[in-house]
C-alpha cells in the first residue's frame, strides 16, 4: 500500500463524491496503489449515505462513522490507527485543499526524505479579517513557542511517514499542532510545501473565531506537556521553592527586627509583611501538593475511549 488518504469530515455531503473522483484520477495517473479512509465525525445530513456509495463502487474507499460529533483530532487518531499506507495524506473535505499537491507530498516523503510535509496556503481565499489576520498571529505565536519553524500550522493537507502517525497520540483539538507533536515525539526531518488553496465551494466553514482563542489555548497547553508533562513537580516545585523562599524572607526579616531594631514596637501580625510571608508560604505548599499530584496522575492514570465508533465500511473498526 503507498498512500492512506485520511479525510476528516462533519455534513459535506455535496463535496464527498467529487473529492473522492478527484483523488482516484490523481491515484490512477500516478498508478499508485491507494485506500481513501473517510472518519465522518458525525454528520447529521447525508454524507454517510454518500460514503457507503462510494464503498460499493471502490474497493479502495474505507470509511469509519463516529456515533456524534467527537472533533477533527479524534477523527484523525481514528483514521491513523487504520491507515496502513506507507505515506499517509490528510485533507479536508470541503474541496479546499487540492488533491493534485499529492504527488510532490509522496515525493518529498519518500525520496527527499521528510517525516512529516505541512501544506503553506500562501494565498488565502479566505476573509482577511476573519481568518487570515487571527491565523498569521496564531502561526507567529506557534513558531516561537515551539521551535517549529512552519507558516501553516492548521493547513489540513499534510503527509506523513507511516511511522510518524502511529507514534503520536492526537487528542483534545490537538490537530493543530501535530508537527509539534511529532517533533516531541523524536521526528525532526520536518518540511513545508506551498500548495494551492481553492475557495469554498459547498457549504459553510465549521470553524469559527473561537478557534483562535482555543487554539492559543491549546498551544500553552501542548507547551506546558512538552516541557513539564513528564515531570510536572519540576515545574510546580520550581515555584513552591520560590514561594518559600519570598515567605522565608519575609518572615527572617520580621524576626529580626522584633528581636534586635524594634522590640517595642508594633505586633508581628499587626504588619503586611507578616501577611505576605503567610500567603506565599502556603501558596507554596499549595503549589508542592500540585506537582506530587501531578506525578501520581502521571504513574496511574489508565487509558480512556476519546470516541466511539458506530459503524465502520471496508475495514475493522478500532477505538
Amino acid at each position: 500500500m503507498n498512500i492512506s488518504v485520511v479525510i476528516p469530515l462533519l455534513n459535506e455531503e455535496d463535496s464527498l463524491k467529487e473529492l473522492h473522483d478527484w483523488i482516484v484520477s490523481v491515484m490512477q495517473s500516478n498508478s499508485f496503489s491507494y485506500e481513501i479512509l473517510f472518519i465522518d465525525d458525525g454528520s447529521t445530513d447525508n454524507s454517510w449515505q454518500v460514503i457507503s456509495q462510494l464503498v460499493e463502487r471502490n474497493s479502495n474507499v474505507k470509511s469509519i462513522r463516529f456515533l456524534k460529533n467527537f472533533g477533527k483530532s479524534q477523527a484523525l487518531h481514528a483514521g491513523f490507527a487504520q491507515a496502513k499506507g506507507d505515506v499517509v495524506i490528510t485533507m479536508d473535505a470541503d474541496l479546499q485543499d487540492n488533491p493534485d499537491e499529492i504527488p510532490a507530498l509522496f515525493k518529498m516523503i519518500t525520496q527527499d526524505q521528510y517525516e512529516l510535509v505541512s501544506g503553506w496556503k500562501k494565498k488565502r481565499y479566505d476573509s482577511v479579517i476573519s481568518k487570515n489576520i487571527p491565523s498569521k498571529l496564531f502561526n507567529w505565536a506557534a513558531r516561537r513557542t515551539s521551535g517549529v519553524k512552519l507558516h501553516d500550522f492548521n493547513c489540513g493537507l499534510k503527509a506523513y511517514s507511516n511511522v510518524v502517525v502511529k507514534h503520536i497520540e492526537v487528542y483534545g483539538e490537538m490537530h493543530r499542532y501535530i508537527p509539534v507533536l511529532a517533533k516531541n515525539a523524536g521526528f525532526i526531518k520536518i518540511g513545508e510545501k506551498i500548495v494551492k488553496h481553492q475557495p469554498r465551494k459547498y457549504g459553510h466553514t465549521k470553524f469559527g473565531m473561537n478557534r483562535f482563542i482555543n487554539g492559543f489555548l491549546d498551544l500553552i497547553t501542548i507547551w506546558f506537556i512538552s516541557r513539564f508533562g513528564k515531570r510536572p513537580m519540576h515545574l510546580f516545585g520550581a515555584l513552591g521553592v520560590i514561594m518559600f523562599i519570598i515567605g522565608f524572607g519575609f518572615a527572617f526579616y520580621l524576626g529580626l527586627d522584633k528581636l534586635f531594631f524594634n522590640p517595642t514596637g508594633r505586633l508581628i501580625t499587626e504588619r503586611p509583611q507578616f501577611y505576605i510571608a503567610l500567603a506565599t508560604m502556603i501558596i507554596g505548599s499549595q503549589l508542592f501538593i500540585a506537582g506530587f499530584l501531578g506525578e501520581l496522575i502521571l504513574r496511574t492514570k489508565s487509558q480512556q475511549k476519546r470516541y466511539y465508533i458506530k459503524e465502520a465500511l471496508n475495514l475493522e473498526a478500532k477505538a
